[in-house]
């Protein structure tokens, strides 16, 4: 019984470094991914979302009382732009916090449908600037640049007209969940009061 070659010959020796070194690189990049993948969730799970800037809001009937100016966001979580917003109003809260208030009103709460009436919300993100004293001075609606917003906030801190009153960008349609009354003293009911 003669074989053609040895049982550790340089070739085989080879092969076997080839594949534990190909082994090796293979465990080291499903390491460095697995770490990236951990990071990368960890860092967007605290990223700032609506519920976090509602959290820190301030309540609308301080806000009106504490004489700082204020803005008021109305805003839906599921609104892809008030999603979109959000970092940018969170640096600026940070960055406003001291000189006026941050308040943010779900939509889908019909306890703010007086104020979306008020201020005629028919699209989200709709703000609302309020002097020191709690009168509208100026509303923008939907996507604004933080740009944008930083002027309109810093001439609301310093008492200046705002440059971008009244601004509009893109929007979430919304229509306030409006009720009808069952009040007889409706002058629209025509003679409904009337029994024969």
């Amino acid at each position: 019984m003669s074989t053609d070659s040895p049982v550790n010959s340089p070739d085989k020796f080879e092969s076997n470094l080839g594949k534990r070194l190909r082994n090796f690189l293979v465990v080291m990049v499903a390491i460095a991914l697995s770490v990236a993948l951990v990071l990368g969730l960890r860092t967007e799970t605290t990223s700032v979302t609506l519920a976090k800037l509602s959290d820190t809001s301030i309540p609308l009937d301080v806000a009106i009382s504490n004489g700082k100016p204020s803005l008021v966001e109305f805003y839906a979580d599921w609104c892809t732009v008030c999603q979109k917003m959000a970092p940018d109003i969170a640096q600026l809260e940070t960055e406003y916090a001291d000189k006026m208030n941050f308040v943010m009103l779900n939509v889908d709460n019909t306890k703010w449908l007086p104020e979306m009436l008020k201020y005629r919300v028919d699209g989200i993100p709709h703000f609302v600037f309020l002097s020191q004293q709690g009168e509208t001075i100026a509303q923008a609606i939907g996507d604004q640049p933080r740009t944008i917003m930083a002027s309109n906030l810093e001439a609301l801190v310093t008492g200046s007209s705002l440059p971008y009153a009244q601004a509009s960008g893109k929007v979430s349609k919304f229509s306030a969940p409006v009720a009808p009354t069952a009040n007889q003293d409706d002058p629209r009911s025509h003679g409904s009061q009337v029994v024969n």
